[in-house]
């Protein structure tokens, strides 16, 4: 029998293992957040299979993503990471990576986590949807756009509406699986445990 996944998912085996086994989970670690922030702002303009391709090298560059070791990169560290074709040779986005990695990290000292920063935006609980085909699922929503401009204001950037909801879809804030998906009622079983 067929396994039916969101059609976004079909193709690439790398894509298809990220959707059958990340995209949707609920995250409740400050380090994968942090790099789903970054790795959804290095997107911005490109296909998210090119930063699946680049995962590794970017845990690699970026500590594992720990927002202290991160948000001590200085100016030789982004020169440094410029030359290096593993990553996206962005230095806006490569700056906003260590600027968010600050963000993080003063939310985390100010909020106990960020990780209950993140999820007061869906009242603590995933948001399950119930999506019949891609064209229903928006781009942003009133909580994103409210994280974003929050995001914003600390000093965070490449986190506008559209980024911040990839980032809330990723880390199971929301469960935009389609219904008919065999995740969505996975999702939903590990969403009910978030």
């Amino acid at each position: 029998m067929a396994i039916t996944r969101c059609g976004w998912a079909e193709g690439d085996p790398l894509i298809r293992d990220y959707h059958d086994r990340e995209w949707g989970v609920p995250v409740h670690d400050d380090r994968l957040h942090l790099e789903f922030l970054v790795l959804e702002g290095a997107q911005a303009g490109l296909s998210w299979m090119t930063i699946l391709r680049k995962r590794d090298a970017y845990r690699n560059a970026f500590k594992d993503f720990d927002p202290a070791l991160v948000a001590s990169f200085r100016d030789s560290t982004v020169n440094r990471l410029l030359t290096s074709s593993a990553i996206v040779r962005n230095r806006r986005k490569i700056e906003s990576a260590i600027r968010n990695a600050r963000v993080v990290r003063a939310i985390a000292r100010e909020q106990g986590s960020f990780d209950r920063y993140v999820w007061s935006f869906v009242g603590g609980r995933p948001r399950r949807n119930a999506w019949r085909t891609m064209a229903d699922i928006p781009a942003e929503t009133a909580e994103s756009q409210a994280l974003s401009k929050d995001l914003i204001a600390r000093g965070a950037n490449f986190v506008g509406p559209t980024i911040c909801y990839a980032f809330m879809q990723a880390t199971g804030l929301v469960n935009d699986h389609l219904v008919n998906c065999f995740r969505y009622r996975q999702v939903e079983r590990l969403t009910t445990r978030a």
